[in-house]
């Protein structure tokens, strides 16, 4: 008989994993790609594209290849008269995608680029004879502050990689970089003429100076390149409006490039003077596209623990929900941008839809009124309690968590409780279906736990004022927040207050780091990726550009705010149990603020473990790492709490 541990990994690893989807112009097929999983469970490099036609009940492969050898192919993007299909295919060489484009109807590959580096965010141009994508040249590493750091070796300071827009005339298959090489693009949009692209770029490393970006413009025949915009905060989502006179795009304090959240603002397309057209908005808008027309905007947002798809008029300023869940439209647990895909008519899309209770799966029709299209992991059945929202008080404000009962729940017994503290800062905790990867507390309500994710101040979910809540409190009103939901559902639960456990990744691991040199009521903690000293943090870490919206100064001018948030002032409070855990190429969150929590305590008699794992970076990726890092999480509550 498997153990509870066995049939949950098992769980985790069935779950196949839809990492975009596409709806062709006319709304009649649907895309997406799918990722392949090696018979060892690890997550193959390869991954699949899918096409479903009207009438077929079966979906079609599109492929650069023969069909057989399985490549990596994604960054699906149709033309925009639905009449070819452009993807990237590593076809060639292993690893160095290349751009391909076939006809939707079915036929051979065509390949029109010859680059090397790392290709993604593939557009096509209004008129459909140039595609634009970004480009890294000569990058043999993945990029993201999620993989990990490739292992430094000899002058530390070396070459600077930019990602720049790459230009491909579909006739000619001619190439041309456009974009000024010392500019790091992360988003661009077309203009309605196709003569200019709109995007988001800074000087210098894309992964540091993504909290610099500025908006920008370019003139696709002369390669001259203007400032629009230069924020206050973090900006994403640029888009040119149908007339050509604006554009919109999401501004707000942001702590992650994937997660997105913020006001809508707009600015003149020539530059101009800014205005925030949704102030004091109690949501986080996190992707943008124009309806047909000048004055009508569609967005996706969280909301209150959940998503929605919501309309803006900018004539009248008014807002329309045409759909809100309790779930997300993201790929994964920690991508919250929930992008759709929208077809000519403007209510046609796709989506990629997942909770609690329901795996993720492509679904298209008009918004609100979608019908499920692919029954990937069809079968599979939850090993968790049911889970409800839950909603409190604390200095002011309303809080709002998730509450996952113990499987197999006897209102008779008493239960004890893990607090899952979310990353962040500025995240959500949103209901998904549990993934391999980081520390995935659902688990442990098979376990007979509680589990309680809470969405303090500094959350996405109850507009940008709320999200801003911790700037300059790291640790603060968050952590009270945290403890007045403990609180609160102590008072309606049979929970055992003196068994209590706290754990969370990244920020979640700062704030567990945190939470035990501040209170002793946890009985339990485990701090991934976790940060200790937020001085040293500072000048170790790969992306300090995210501390100074947040601290408002660099560590060298207000090294008192810094030291009064760090966990290690307070080290010798701590009595709590401490497994500590950390992948040994973090970029964002090095490993040794791992080892410099783990020595304080263990210099200080506090029981402890640290445990490192080679070659993974914020993301854990092997699959020997992540069970053994699950059933380490398992075994070190179990020890303690039960």
């Amino acid at each position: 008989m498997p153990t509870k541990t066995e049939e949950i990994l098992d769980l985790l690893f069935a779950v196949k994993i839809i990492k975009e989807t596409a709806i062709s112009p006319d709304g009649r097929r649907v895309a997406w790609v799918e990722a392949q999983t090696n018979p060892d469970r690890t997550e193959s490099a390869n991954s699949f594209i899918y096409v479903l036609n009207p009438g077929d009940p079966k979906p079609q492969r599109v492929t650069a290849g023969d069909g057989v050898v399985g490549h990596s192919e994604k960054a699906f993007a149709w033309s925009p008269d639905g009449s070819l299909m452009a993807f990237l295919s590593d076809r060639e060489e292993p690893a160095q995608l290349q751009l391909y484009v076939m006809p939707a109807a079915g036929g051979s590959a065509r390949r029109l680029s010859d680059v090397s580096g790392q290709l993604s965010t593939v557009q096509w141009a209004p008129d459909g004879r140039t595609v634009a994508l970004l480009l890294i040249e000569g990058q043999a590493h993945e990029p993201g502050m999620n993989a990990p750091a490739p292992r430094a070796d000899g002058e530390v300071e070396g070459q600077i990689y930019e990602q720049r827009l790459l230009l491909i005339d579909v006739a000619t298959a001619c190439n041309r970089i456009i974009s000024p090489a010392d500019i790091y693009i992360y988003e661009y949009d077309w203009s309605p003429d196709g003569k200019e692209i709109v995007y988001t770029g800074a000087l210098g490393s894309g992964e540091d100076n993504y909290w610099l970006a500025r908006l920008f413009a370019i003139d696709v025949d002369s390669a001259r390149a203007r400032e629009i915009y230069k924020p206050e905060w973090q900006i994403a989502s640029p888009r040119w409006s149908p007339d050509a006179r604006t554009i919109v795009f999401i501004q707000g304090i942001m702590s992650d490039q994937v997660s997105t959240g913020g006001d809508i603002w707009s600015v003149p397309a020539a530059g101009g003077q800014a205005r925030n057209l949704t102030p004091g908005r109690p949501s986080s808008p996190a992707w943008l596209k124009w309806l047909r027309g000048p004055d009508r905007l569609l967005f996706t947002e969280l909301v209150k623990g959940g998503a929605a798809v919501s309309t803006l008029d900018l004539t009248t300023g008014k807002s329309t929900t045409l759909w809100q869940g309790d779930e997300n439209l993201g790929t994964r647990p920690h991508d919250l941008t929930g992008i759709l895909s929208i077809a000519a008519d403007g209510r046609t899309s796709s989506a990629i839809r997942t909770s609690w209770v329901r795996p993720p799966e492509v679904w298209s029709g008009e918004i609100g009124s979608w019908k499920q299209r692919t029954n990937i992991n069809g079968g599979l059945k939850p090993l968790w309690g049911r889970i409800e929202k839950v909603e409190w008080s604390s200095d002011g404000h309303s809080i709002q968590g998730w509450l996952i009962y113990p499987q197999n729940f006897d209102p008779k017994q008493r239960y004890p409780m893990i607090v899952s503290i979310h990353g962040g800062p500025a995240a959500q905790a949103t209901p998904y279906w549990p993934m391999p990867g980081r520390m995935n507390l659902t688990v442990m309500s098979s376990e007979g736990y509680f589990v309680f994710y809470p969405n303090p101040r500094g959350s996405y979910g109850q507009g940008e004022s709320f999200t801003q809540g911790n700037v300059k409190d790291l640790g603060g009103g968050d952590l009270r927040d945290i403890m007045a939901g403990v609180d609160h559902v102590l008072k309606i639960l049979p929970v055992d207050p003196n068994r209590l456990g706290v754990g969370g990744w990244s920020y979640g691991g700062y704030l567990t780091m945190w939470a035990v040199t501040q209170t002793n009521r946890f009985r339990a903690a485990i701090a991934g990726a976790g940060i200790a000293n937020w001085q040293s943090y500072y000048g170790q870490n790969l992306i300090d550009q995210w501390m100074i919206p947040y601290f408002g100064a660099s560590v060298y001018d207000d090294p008192v705010l810094y030291a009064r948030c760090s966990p290690i002032e307070f080290i010798k409070r701590v009595k709590t149990p401490t497994l500590i855990v950390v992948g040994d190429g973090d970029k964002g969150i090095p490993a040794p603020q791992s080892y410099e929590f783990w020595h304080a305590l263990k210099t200080l008699g506090v029981k402890t473990k640290l445990v490192v794992y080679a070659g993974e970076g914020h993301d854990f990726r092997k699959t020997a790492h992540i069970e053994d890092h699950i059933t380490r999480v398992v075994s070190w509550y179990n020890e303690h709490l039960k």
